[in-house]
């Protein structure tokens, strides 16, 4: 359903709760005659602060996804943006392929979920040996580390941050989220990958790109750009990197 304010597509977002970077960095670089349109995911416990918290922040997640998803449908969106990353790298890539099933039944929609984002942009890219950082504890990493290796490409190095809620990944800085890219960078990398939906990294990423001379892939940037195309919405958009300007 376009709208009179958006009559090229209104997309349904779906967040968790505790999420405040998506729709604002959405926001920034919304093409004209679109909109976004949130379903939150109700978080009640945002501890994230150790591979068990973690475990059950997820748990909470899926529970709660279903009404998320339910509740944006209401204003009759074109499409779905998944703005959370974790649980669509949980499983690998058959997790992935039976989240987006899942989703695509609940909502009758098609979708660009964070997993799949990635792997079309890198495609698209031509890039095969990757440095990904991610807000997440261990258990998570093990599991982006997984997805990414199932699909072929070489993954130098994940480092995640560790954040200890899911608030508190808004709150990194970006000389923190400067140093995690150092930390997985080298000459015989290709290109830079980032999860975490709550990790703020588009304006970084984008100075970064410029810096290092090659492509660095914020999650966030991912998703939108892959909306747009799935969506034949081509504007290039400056500021968010090479995606959005130039692919």
């Amino acid at each position: 359903m376009t709208t009179v304010l958006a009559p090229r597509a209104a997309f349904g977002v779906i967040v968790p709760s505790t999420n405040t970077v998506v729709e604002d960095e959405y926001y920034r670089f919304r093409a004209p005659g679109v909109s976004f349109h949130s379903g939150r995911i109700m978080i009640r416990n945002a501890a994230l602060d150790s591979d068990e918290t973690f475990a059950a922040f997820l748990e909470d997640l899926r529970g709660q996804l279903a009404a998320a998803v339910e509740s944006v449908l209401t204003c009759e969106p074109d499409y779905l943006i998944m703005g959370m990353s974790a649980e669509t790298f949980w499983g690998g890539t058959d997790g992935n392929a039976e989240f987006e099933k899942w989703i695509r039944e609940l909502s009758g929609l098609e979708l660009s979920t964070g997993a799949s984002a990635c792997h079309a942009a890198l495609s698209k890219l031509g890039v095969r040996r990757i440095g990904v950082i991610t807000p997440y504890q261990p258990v998570a990493d093990e599991q982006v580390h997984a997805f990414f290796t199932e699909l072929g490409y070489e993954v130098a190095a994940v480092h995640g941050l560790k954040c200890d809620s899911a608030t508190s990944i808004a709150d990194v800085r970006p000389e923190e989220i400067r140093a995690a890219f150092a930390a997985v960078d080298g000459p015989d990398v290709d290109a830079l990958v980032q999860a975490g939906t709550n990790l703020p990294v588009i304006g970084v990423a984008d100075e970064l790109e410029r810096e290092l001379d090659k492509p660095v892939i914020p999650i966030n940037a991912a998703t939108l750009w892959h909306a747009y195309r799935a969506n034949g919405i081509d504007d290039r958009i400056e500021g968010a990197g090479r995606l959005l300007s130039t692919l």
